[in-house]
């Protein structure tokens, strides 16, 4: 087992189709902050920093008492925000959280990371589900990922992979969980990729990673947390946990 495993959540404070989203909070608490304190519920997770350029967002972690990294402005994802901050950071795994996923399981993270730590070739953990019957295969906004048989990721695509030719009822298919988890020097080697074809086309940033040569090892397991990408989103997530929180 390995030691040192810091989530990092990086968070920009513009967003096309939901403006300030990470700062959403009919809740009481920011919607960053849900986030934080679900990571932190997770215990292989040594520290969890919010990573921003935003003096807002980094206010709001401060205030309810999670670690606050500042970053440049000029990141083009979150991969190359987190790239930055673990440049002065000690640690040999780094979990790169979705700033817009508050209901992830801690069990899914902790998935990841056994994931990749199980996998001493690869350098790059990720989860996938198994897609349920009602989720459409031919929707771009679920990622489907195909795996080798030591469940290393072969490719991702928005469209239904692997194509059923025949028809199945309900082939197997798994939806990719934008979670992962990377071995900290390979960060940097990250940082100095080019972009690669099949990631302009599909507009999927893992594929860079596959393209070039890295694996990536992917747990399985079954969740059904939803990212927060649309003002309705957010809604339906205040309705539930007002639910649970009553």
């Amino acid at each position: 087992m390995v030691s040192g495993v810091i989530g990092i959540i990086p968070a920009r404070l513009e967003s096309v189709r939901f403006p300030a989203k990470a700062l959403a909070d009919e809740t009481g608490l920011p919607l960053i902050i849900h986030v934080a304190k679900a990571a932190a519920a997770c215990t292989r997770l040594d520290r969890v920093l919010i990573a921003s350029d935003a003096e807002s967002i980094l206010q709001a972690a401060t205030d309810h008492g999670f670690e606050a990294c500042r970053t440049r402005p000029d990141h083009p994802n979150g991969t190359s925000r987190i790239a930055e901050v673990v440049e002065s950071l000690d640690c040999d795994l780094v979990v790169n959280i979705q700033a817009d996923e508050p209901e992830i399981d801690p069990e899914v993270i902790q998935a990841g990371i056994q994931a990749l730590e199980q996998a001493p070739d690869c350098q790059v953990g990720t989860i996938a589900s198994p897609m349920e019957s009602s989720d459409d295969p031919n929707d771009p906004n679920i990622v489907k990922v195909a795996l080798d048989q030591s469940n290393r990721a072969m490719y991702f695509s928005r469209s239904p992979i692997p194509f059923d030719r025949d028809g199945h009822a309900h082939p197997d298919r798994l939806r990719h969980v934008g979670l992962y988890i990377y071995r900290r020097e390979f960060l940097s080697v990250y940082a100095g990729l080019e972009p690669t074809p099949s990631e302009n086309l599909e507009k999927l940033e893992q594929l860079r990673i596959l393209e070039h040569g890295f694996r990536i090892a992917v747990g399985i397991h079954a969740c059904s947390h939803v990212g927060i990408d649309t003002p309705e989103q957010y809604e339906a997530f205040v309705e539930r946990f007002r639910r649970t929180n009553p």
